[in-house]
């Protein structure tokens, strides 16, 4: 994500004598302070919702989440059909909509950037069937044909990887299916676009000039790029910023004693958790991963590291989402099951590495307090904090023995956690960072997908969970609120649980 500002649009007043200090950032201009850059802005590569942040504005999709709801609605499509066997899909266009150098977005345009999709095959890939269909019928009608049902299918055409691009850019760009350019520019319909991007320090965004819907407040979009989340919360609490993403409890904290901004909190199934690597290693062995598990202070974390503000995850399905199994075993902070699981253990590790990254200023506490844990048991947990970038490329070769991660839902379906998680083909980033398989899970998922009736696919998946939970392919630490710290003369913001880090900044004003 980024942050960008221009320094010099100070303003100040004095009035009746007092002094009076106005926000730094006129009024038909939004400034967001990030921590870090993005990784890509090609929606064809993105899985983070910190590069969402300039994405999801700069491009339009079929369809799209309805303000606050897990509920979608059209968004390049005016409306849509399915076949009675939900292998057809057949969505009508817009006929005004239009890329921000002003060509129209066809029904050609949604097939190239499909096709564009499928064969890139990254993360956002994995969302879609991989024997999609898609054809043009006419300019402004397309239809997707599966070669059996596929459950979630409509609300993945919301998800950031369903963006539509540009095909001149496309053109433009053949030599590398437009990678390269793409992940360093836009090249959608959305309200916005990418006007400049400075490494480290600033993204600029514009309004699209070719936008058909109501105009957007402001004139220009600055992710700002800040690293160290104390100067995040001073440059927001003295108007140098009107949204600071990603702050820590105690910075959440002082801005709330100062009450100069808004800390506003918000339910959410955004959920931190362990991946144990279960292809590579000493963590291969299910007794190992069940030590780590038993002896994580899961409590000690929601209380301490989170004020609070979270509560621990019961397996992979959140609380909040359809398919959550209140009654699914948990583990908890319980010493004398973790020595006897370690007890079963075979080759006992020496050492394990940890990495993380400072993405997030809750995971160094957390992996100091695994590294606390695991040394009661005799387990010397070496820690190694990398850039970002460099972690997850990592943990998608699968060289590590524990890593951290966070994961929001791109659509409200258990189809997000347990495919994305457990899935063999999904190994790495996809989503299957525990490099876990089992095909017995596998056929399990596979059948969740083949029906709509929600019944049934319930009971598939709370069968998987408890394999899962069993094997413990992960550390289900928690699930934690959304809290947003945001300058108060800001209007429109709307919270999506889907959408965490994204700003419908094309409705928002000041």
């Amino acid at each position: 994500m980024k942050k960008s500002f221009i320094t010099t649009l100070i303003v100040s007043a004095l009035v009746l004598n007092t002094s009076v200090v106005l926000a730094a950032v006129p009024k038909d201009m939004l400034v967001i302070g990030k921590a870090a850059d993005p990784q890509t802005l090609d929606p064809a590569v993105t899985i983070d919702n910190n590069d969402w942040t300039v994405t999801y504005p700069s491009y339009q999709r079929l369809v799209q989440y309805k303000p606050g709801t897990t509920d979608v609605e059209g968004d390049l499509a005016t409306g849509w059909k399915a076949s009675e066997d939900q292998k057809e899909w057949t969505f009508t266009l817009k006929n005004n909509a239009m890329f921000a150098d002003g060509t129209p977005v066809t029904a050609d345009a949604v097939k190239q950037s499909f096709e564009r999709l499928l064969k890139i095959s990254q993360g956002p890939a994995e969302a879609f069937p991989k024997d999609l269909k898609v054809e043009a019928v006419d300019t402004h009608t397309v239809k997707f044909t599966l070669s059996q049902p596929f459950a979630p299918f409509l609300y993945t055409l919301a998800n950031d990887g369903a963006s539509i691009i540009n095909p001149a850019v496309l053109k433009a760009n053949a030599a590398d299916d437009a990678r390269g350019y793409l992940a360093q520019h836009t090249a959608g319909s959305g309200p916005f676009m990418l006007k400049s991007w400075q490494k480290g320090q600033q993204l600029i965004l514009v309004p699209n000039p070719h936008w058909a819907g109501d105009k957007p407040h402001f004139k220009r979009v600055s992710v700002k790029i800040i690293g160290e989340s104390a100067s995040r919360r001073l440059q927001l609490s003295r108007g140098d910023l009107d949204i600071a993403d990603a702050l820590p409890v105690d910075q959440l904290t002082a801005l709330k004693q100062e009450n100069k901004v808004n800390v506003a909190e918000y339910p959410s199934l955004r959920v931190t958790y362990l991946y144990l690597n279960n292809s590579k290693g000493p963590m291969t062995q299910v007794d190992l991963r069940r030590a780590v598990s038993w002896a994580t202070d899961y409590n000690g974390m929601v209380k301490g590291i989170l004020s609070g503000n979270g509560k621990q995850m019961r397996g992979p399905i959140p609380d909040g989402m359809w398919g959550y199994d209140a009654t699914a075993m948990q583990y908890s902070f319980d010493e004398e099951k973790a020595k006897a699981a370690l007890g079963n253990v075979k080759d006992k590790p020496a050492s394990l590495i940890f990495l993380y990254s400072d993405n997030d200023p809750n995971w160094e506490p957390i992996a100091l307090s695994t590294q606390a844990s695991l040394g009661k048991l005799g387990i010397n947990v070496k820690l190694e904090k990398l850039a970002n970038a460099t972690m997850r490329d990592r943990v998608g070769k699968g060289d590590f023995d524990i890593a951290i991660g966070n994961w929001s839902p791109d659509f409200a379906d258990p189809y997000m956690f347990m495919n994305y998680w457990f899935e063999s083909d999904k190994k790495g980033l996809p989503g299957n960072r525990a490099w876990y398989e089992n095909s017995e899970v596998d056929g399990l998922l596979q059948s969740a997908l083949k029906t709509t009736d929600q019944a049934e696919r319930t009971k598939n998946y709370q069968q998987a969970q408890k394999i899962v939970i069993d094997e413990a392919a992960y550390v289900y630490l928690f699930q934690k609120n959304y809290q947003l710290a945001m300058n108060k003369e800001v209007k429109g913001f709307v919270f999506n649980p889907m959408l965490e880090q994204v700003f419908n900044i094309n409705t928002m004003s000041k």
